[in-house]
């Protein structure tokens, strides 16, 4: 048989092909993954808290288990459902999972509609005890709120969609909360298509801003949003909780009288030389109309390289620094876009097809569990040449790395390509694992 099934290619006869090679995956560098979610507990950690409302105990893949199949096929790029049904057997998903065989398409169908408000908090939860879990390896020297929100595509009349004005397109428009210095993606909310970005912010930042006060009350805690999230509510919460704070404002006739002296200093200054770049920085105390005290405004008024125009940046914030150093601060919010690209390219957080919005909010909150567990592997036990890579250059260096499993009485070995050009990272990743010490419960 195996000879009947060995052909050989017309343009070199020596070259001989057939599917005999034995169990075969190129996914061998998710046995990382694995031992990284098993080493912080997460696997131990979805078995105690995650379970649907449902009222069958005779399944065959329990809910625990559908839920890490799905994070680990995400790592992997197997976004669809569909994907499972091409995976059911590969020897490497069903090592790290302890199966025989994987879920089908039909059986995580079933699965992500079972979801519903309860495991939404499930979820959350569970993204903040990692969280606690992460914090007692590496604690961050203090945390940087960057929210933001984004467009997420939908396909036909979902629940909750809607035309949004700002990306001139259908879809959701979630609100994102990411740690601006590590880039974990602290909180996430689908809301409906049409919700301007700054609607109920306050609300969505009040608990994961008391959540960090009562856990860490000694860490400083910093909130940087653009013009979108100017609104009085969202200061009021950062002043009540302790957070210090740079918005920028909408460019008004008021702000720019405010900074008129400035402004016509730029303008003496460069009268003579229309050419070179300058700048001003200033501030002043300004209380707008639905504000209930005056706050600290900080500007910059610059004229650009070779132009005769002013360009204008108005922040408020309660920090103590100086102009130019609260600008700056600001500025550094741009690092967020390339957070949101990596979720949404690297991560498919678009991928909220179902019917329903909740059904779709637990999808949006596993995408983000398997992009925070990808970030926190990245950077507490990648090599230090490869925690700056994105999750697409990974994939292709450590993750897909072809292995055969041989399997005997006791074990199941897993023999990685020979030819691999990274079994030095290999080797080093799996070392940094087995060093943590993280403190669990």
């Amino acid at each position: 048989m195996t000879i009947l099934n060995t052909i050989s290619l017309e343009s070199n006869k020596q070259i001989k092909i057939n599917f005999n090679g034995g169990d075969l995956s190129s996914d061998g560098g998710m046995l990382l993954i694995k031992e990284f979610a098993s080493k912080i507990g997460l696997t131990k950690l979805v078995k105690q808290l995650f379970k649907t409302n449902d009222h069958t105990d005779c399944r065959i893949h329990k809910d625990p288990d559908n839920l890490m199949q799905m994070v680990y096929q995400i790592i992997a790029a197997y976004f669809e459902d569909n994907c499972a049904d091409e995976l059911t057997n590969d020897p490497v998903l069903t090592a790290i999972l302890d199966k025989d065989i994987l879920a089908s398409q039909p059986t995580l169908s079933r699965f992500w509609n079972r979801m519903d408000e309860d495991t939404l908090s499930q979820l959350a939860m569970l993204q903040s005890k990692m969280r606690d879990v992460v914090y007692s390896i590496k604690m961050p020297e203090f945390m940087l709120f960057d929210p933001d929100s984004t467009l997420l595509n939908t396909y036909g009349d979902q629940e909750g969609e809607g035309f949004n004005f700002h990306y001139q397109a259908h879809g959701y428009h979630p609100l994102l909360c990411y740690d601006g210095l590590t880039g974990d993606l602290l909180k996430s909310e689908l809301r409906d298509g049409t919700q301007y970005c700054s609607k109920d912010a306050d609300q969505f930042m009040i608990p994961l801003m008391q959540e960090y006060r009562m856990k860490y009350p000694s860490l400083p805690l910093y909130l940087r949003g653009d013009s979108g999230f100017a609104s009085p509510g969202l200061y009021k919460a950062c002043e009540e909780n302790d957070c210090k704070y740079a918005i920028r404002l909408k460019l008004n006739s008021t702000l720019i009288k405010y900074a008129s002296d400035a402004d016509e200093a730029l303008y003496r200054a460069t009268r003579e030389n229309q050419v070179d770049y300058a700048v001003e920085y200033g501030e002043f105390e300004y209380q707008a109309g639905s504000w209930p005290h005056p706050r600290r405004v900080v500007f910059k008024i610059e004229k650009p390289y070779n132009q005769m125009i002013h360009l204008y940046t108005f922040i408020v914030t309660t920090m103590e620094s100086a102009p130019y150093q609260v600008i700056q601060f600001y500025c550094g919010r741009g690092k967020m876009e390339n957070f949101i690209k990596e979720g949404k390219s690297g991560f498919d957080f678009s991928s909220v097809s179902s019917r329903s919005k909740v059904v779709n909010a637990n999808r949006l909150q596993v995408h983000a569990l398997a992009y925070n567990l990808f970030n926190w592997f990245r950077r507490l036990v990648l090599p230090a040449s490869m925690r700056k890579q994105r999750i697409d250059t990974v994939r292709l260096k450590l993750l897909k790395i072809a292995a055969k499993a041989v399997h005997s009485a006791r074990y199941i070995i897993f023999k990685l390509c020979s030819s691999c050009p990274y079994k030095k990272e290999f080797y080093e990743t799996l070392s940094n694992i087995r060093r943590l010490q993280p403190l669990l419960e």
